[in-house]
C-alpha cells in the first residue's frame, strides 16, 4: 500500500480529525494496524524507524521529532511509541498529528534545562510570566491529538527555582481541534498542562498525577479558551487540579467539565485568579473531590473581567476545607505590562446545587463582593455541608476588612463570623435547602449576610447552641425573605437584625420550636421593616442595645 493511499484510507477513516485512543487498541506491530472492523490504518510513524531506542538511557528528541515531521509531511496521521521508555526535550507539534503512547510506554522529560529551547508564543499573556519551557509544545497548529495508554514523566525532581527554570510539561497555544485522551500525566515540574487560547478542545479520561517536591503543579489549566470538554478524568496535584484562567482579553467561554475525580493541596474547582477576560457560559458536573486543602469551589474575579452563567451541580467533598468561595475583589493585575490597571469586575449570574461536603474546616465559607460593586444574582440549593466548629463568640464578633486588593483564597479574611457562609455586599442571594452542621460546638451564626439586598432564605436547616449567637444574623439587609427555615439543637436566637439600613424583611412559616426567642432587633433597625406571615404585624421582640 503506498504512502498515499495509506494516507486517503486514514483521512477517510478519521474524518480529518486526530484519531481517538479507540482506534489503537492493539497497536503493537510495526507491520499494520487492525482496526476492530478488520481494515488496515494506513499512515502511521513508529519512533522506532526514525532510530528511537525506548531504552531510556540516551536522548531520543531528535528521533521523536524526525517522525512527528515526516508524518506531518505525509499529510497528517499517527506518531506511534511502542512500550519503553523515551528520554526527550521539546517536542513540536505539528498540524494533523496524533502522538499516540502504547501502554507500557513512558515519555520521560529531560532533567536538563538546555534540552527545553525557549519558546515566546506569538500569542502574549499574562502567563508569559509563569513559562517559556515544556516537553511537549504546540502553536497554531490544528486536528492534534496525544491518545494511549502510556505515561508522560515530567521528572519534577530535577528542576528547582522560579518558574521558568521549571518546564510545563504540554503546552498549546491557539490551537484547534485538539484530543487528548486516556494518558497518564505524572510528576510535572510546573503546570502540567496548559491550553492557552485554543478552541474545540476534548481532554478524556487522562490521569494526573503530581504531587511532587517543588509548587505551581496545577493538574489542567484552561485559559483564553473556547468549546472545551473535559470528562472523565483522575486527577491530583499539588496546586489547583482543574483551573480556568484568562491570562489575555480572551475570555473562558462555553466549558464543559464532567465526571471527574480530583483532589488538590489547594483548589480543586478553579475560576481566576487571572481573570482579565472572563469566564461565560460554564457548566461543571458530576465531580468527586477528596483531600482538598482550600476551595473544592473557588470563583474568582479579581483583575477585571466578567464572571457570567456559571452552573456547577452535583458535586460530593470529602475532607476539603472550604466548599464554597466565591469573590469579587479588586487586585487590579494587568496581563501585559504597560496597560492601564483594570477596573473592578463583575462576577454574576452563578447557580450551585446539589452539594454534599465534609470534613471542612473552621473558617467557613463565604461570597464576597466590595463596597459599590456587589456579586449578582448567586443561588445556592441542596447544599448539606459539615464543618469542624469550635468557633468562639469573639469570631462572631469579628469585622472582617475589605481586603479588596489582597489575594483571593478562602482563608483570606482569617475565621469567619459564620461558620457556614458569610455573605457580603451581594445583590440577589437565594440560599435554599441548605443543611448545616458541626462536629465541634460553635457559638457563631450558621449564616450572616451583610450588605445583602433581594436575599431568599428557604429551608435553612442548622445547628447552633443554647448559649451561642443567634442562628441567622442579617446586617444591613434590605428585602429579604426567610422561609421554612428551623434551628436543628437548641438556640437562644432565631434571628438577629442589625442596621439603620434594614428594610423589607419578612419571616413565613419558620419552625421556632428549639429556639427561646423568635427575632431580636438592635435599636437602629427602623420600626415595621421586620415582619412575620402575613407582613401586616412587626414581630414581638425585645429590642437589643
Amino acid at each position: 500500500m503506498s504512502i498515499n493511499s495509506s494516507r486517503r484510507k486514514f483521512t477517510s477513516l478519521a474524518l480529518g480529525l486526530p484519531v481517538p485512543a479507540v482506534l489503537f487498541p492493539r497497536l503493537h506491530n510495526p507491520g499494520g494496524v487492525q482496526l476492530p472492523s478488520g481494515e488496515l490504518l494506513g499512515v502511521y510513524f513508529n519512533v522506532r524507524d526514525f532510530g528511537a531506542a525506548g531504552d531510556g538511557n540516551r536522548l531520543e528528541t531528535q528521533a521523536i521529532q524526525s517522525a512527528v515531521e515526516a508524518c506531518a509531511r505525509a499529510g497528517g496521521g499517527v506518531v506511534y511509541l511502542p512500550a519503553g521508555t523515551y528520554l526527550s526535550g521539546t517536542i513540536y507539534f505539528r498540524s494533523g498529528v496524533t502522538l499516540h503512547l502504547a501502554e507500557g510506554s513512558t515519555l520521560l522529560g529531560s532533567p536538563n534545562l538546555s534540552d527545553y529551547p525557549v519558546t515566546i508564543p506569538e500569542f502574549r499573556s499574562y502567563s508569559d510570566n509563569y513559562t517559556e519551557r515544556s516537553l511537549l509544545y504546540g502553536e497554531k497548529v490544528e486536528r492534534i491529538g496525544i491518545t494511549g495508554k502510556g505515561v508522560i514523566d515530567g521528572q519534577s525532581s530535577a528542576f528547582q527555582g522560579d518558574y521558568k527554570v521549571r518546564p510545563f510539561i504540554m503546552r498549546l497555544v491557539q490551537c484547534r481541534q485538539v484530543s487528548v485522551s486516556e494518558l497518564t500525566f505524572q510528576n510535572s515540574p510546573m503546570w502540567v498542562q496548559h491550553y492557552l487560547a485554543c478552541e474545540d478542545v476534548q481532554i478524556r479520561g487522562i490521569r494526573v498525577r503530581s504531587r511532587c517536591c517543588t509548587v505551581n503543579h496545577d493538574g489542567l489549566d484552561i485559559d483564553s479558551c473556547q468549546r472545551v470538554r473535559v470528562a472523565d478524568c483522575d486527577i491530583s496535584s499539588e496546586d489547583d487540579a482543574i483551573v480556568l484562567k484568562s491570562t489575555s482579553a480572551l475570555p473562558c467561554r462555553d466549558i464543559v467539565i464532567t465526571n471527574c475525580i480530583i483532589s488538590s493541596r489547594i483548589n480543586a474547582l478553579k475560576f481566576g485568579t487571572d481573570s482579565a477576560g472572563g469566564f461565560e457560559n460554564i457548566a461543571i458536573s458530576n465531580i468527586t473531590v477528596y483531600e482538598t486543602g482550600a476551595a473544592g469551589i473557588a470563583l474568582e474575579i479579581v483583575d477585571g473581567g466578567l464572571m457570567d452563567r456559571v452552573t456547577i451541580t452535583n458535586i460530593v467533598m470529602r475532607e476539603t476545607a472550604c466548599p464554597v468561595f466565591i469573590r469579587l475583589g479588586d487586585r487590579g493585575r494587568t496581563w501585559q505590562s504597560g496597560m492601564p490597571r483594570p477596573g473592578i469586575g463583575k462576577l454574576r449570574n452563578v447557580v450551585i446545587s446539589n452539594i454534599q461536603a465534609t470534613g471542612a474546616d473552621d473558617i467557613g465559607c463565604c461570597i464576597t463582593g466590595l463596597p459599590g460593586h456587589e456579586v449578582e444574582n448567586v443561588s445556592l440549593e441542596n447544599l448539606s455541608i459539615s464543618f469542624r466548629g469550635g468557633g468562639t463568640r469573639e469570631a462572631a464578633r469579628r469585622q472582617i476588612p475589605e481586603e479588596a486588593e489582597s489575594y483571593p483564597e478562602y482563608n483570606m479574611f482569617g475565621v469567619l463570623p459564620a461558620y457556614g457562609f458569610y455573605c457580603r455586599h451581594i445583590s440577589g442571594l437565594s440560599l435554599v435547602n441548605l443543611t448545616l452542621a458541626y462536629e465541634k460546638p460553635d457559638l457563631r451564626p450558621s449564616l450572616v449576610c451583610d450588605d445583602v439586598v433581594n436575599l431568599n432564605l428557604s429551608r435553612i436547616s442548622a445547628a447552633s447552641q443554647p448559649d451561642g449567637e443567634p442562628l441567622i444574623r442579617l446586617d444591613q439587609v434590605r428585602k429579604a425573605w426567610l422561609e421554612s427555615c428551623r434551628a436543628t439543637t437548641s438556640a437562644h436566637t432565631f434571628l438577629q437584625v442589625n442596621g439603620g439600613q434594614s428594610a423589607g424583611i419578612r419571616l413565613m412559616a419558620n419552625d421556632f420550636s428549639n429556639v427561646s426567642k423568635a427575632v431580636e432587633l438592635n435599636s437602629d433597625v427602623p420600626a415595621g421593616e421586620v415582619q412575620s406571615c402575613s407582613c401586616r404585624n412587626l414581630i414581638p421582640s425585645r429590642r437589643v442595645h
